[in-house]
């Protein structure tokens, strides 16, 4: 089957894109041939994958006049959004937070859910591998939490569980001492607002950072405070933190259970978690996958490959017992 469409010139321009980037995207995520000729693209291929592609192409076509900029990471977006029933525009266009050339959307249906989780509960767990923008969605939604004032301050903590070094053999004060530890966050802070402006807020207390070992014996009022790489506390470290919360908050966790850098005989606190409070009112759970990785391409490859490992049993995942008998 052949079928043509005709396009605006806009939008034919988006989906040529660099050396035709976008067209070739398109045609990874569709089973059938795409061909770009003027302001004409062309399907080709069996029925049932023609009228698929064809519905991609007018989402995207859709997208672009609504002012949305093309890339070929939407593609998936797209395609991902259409396997699962939803509305691409609804996935793309939800805003979380905005600062000058910086847009922060969802790129994924399971992305919308979490940042819909977000708002409409008070603890959220977002469980996931590497790239899945979890910490990423997560700051910007605090960021703005905080620039509506439906919080006063943004709490950001982490285990500090690293091989090799502890926190009182590091150098410093203590904002040395945990700057390697909670750098990402700081990375991701620093894309929502002026550099200037995040140390501001640090200096004022509006802005906080510190290990999980500090969150002990404090009640947290009106504050959005983030976990991050939760996978690394043990049960009791994880009750000592969710019992923190006050008035007025919002919690998210982030993790990835595959990445556990406990020793093997201690549980990880995200892995009991789930068991203990998901039937429970006010929390949310959101799961990520591989499909919804969005740095480069090979980091989808890379979890892809050591997911198979796992299963076939045939790689050892994690670090070997430095126990000496």
């Amino acid at each position: 089957m052949r079928r043509q469409i005709e396009l605006s010139n806009e939008v034919a321009a988006e989906l040529a894109g660099s050396k035709d980037e976008v067209l070739r995207e398109i045609e990874q995520h569709v089973s059938c041939g795409v061909f770009l000729r003027g302001n004409v693209v062309t399907l080709d291929g069996d029925e049932e994958a023609v009228t698929a592609a064809a519905e991609v192409v007018n989402e995207i076509a859709e997208l672009v006049d609504g002012g949305h900029q093309i890339s070929p990471g939407t593609i998936s977006a797209v395609t991902g959004a259409l396997d699962k029933g939803t509305s691409p525009s609804t996935v793309l266009e939800d805003v979380v937070w905005r600062h000058r050339s910086t847009k922060v959307a969802p790129k994924s249906v399971n992305q919308k859910q979490y940042v819909d989780s977000i708002r409409r509960n008070t603890v959220t767990f977002g469980i996931g591998p590497a790239g899945t923008g979890k910490t990423w969605l997560a700051v910007a939604s605090a960021a703005a939490a905080l620039s509506r004032r439906e919080v006063n301050r943004i709490i950001l903590t982490r285990p500090a569980v690293e091989a090799g070094e502890r926190l009182g053999f590091l150098p410093g004060d203590l904002m040395a001492k945990v700057d390697p530890y909670l750098r990402p966050l700081f990375d991701a802070l620093q894309d929502m607002l002026d550099p200037d402006k995040v140390q501001g807020h640090l200096e004022r207390g509006t802005i906080e950072v510190a290990p999980l070992a500090f969150m002990r014996g404090r009640t947290l009022n009106d504050s959005f405070i983030i976990l991050d790489e939760a996978q690394n506390t043990s049960p009791e470290q994880m009750k000592m933190f969710l019992t923190r919360l006050g008035f007025g908050s919002k919690m998210v966790i982030t993790g990835d259970v595959t990445q556990v850098d406990l020793p093997r005989d201690q549980k990880s606190g995200l892995v009991a978690v789930k068991d203990i409070l998901t039937d429970v009112e006010g929390i949310g759970f959101t799961n990520f996958g591989r499909e919804d990785v969005v740095r480069h391409r090979l980091v989808q490859r890379i979890v892809d490959a050591y997911a198979d490992a796992e299963q076939q049993g045939a790689t050892e995942l994690r670090p070997a017992d430095r126990k000496r008998a």
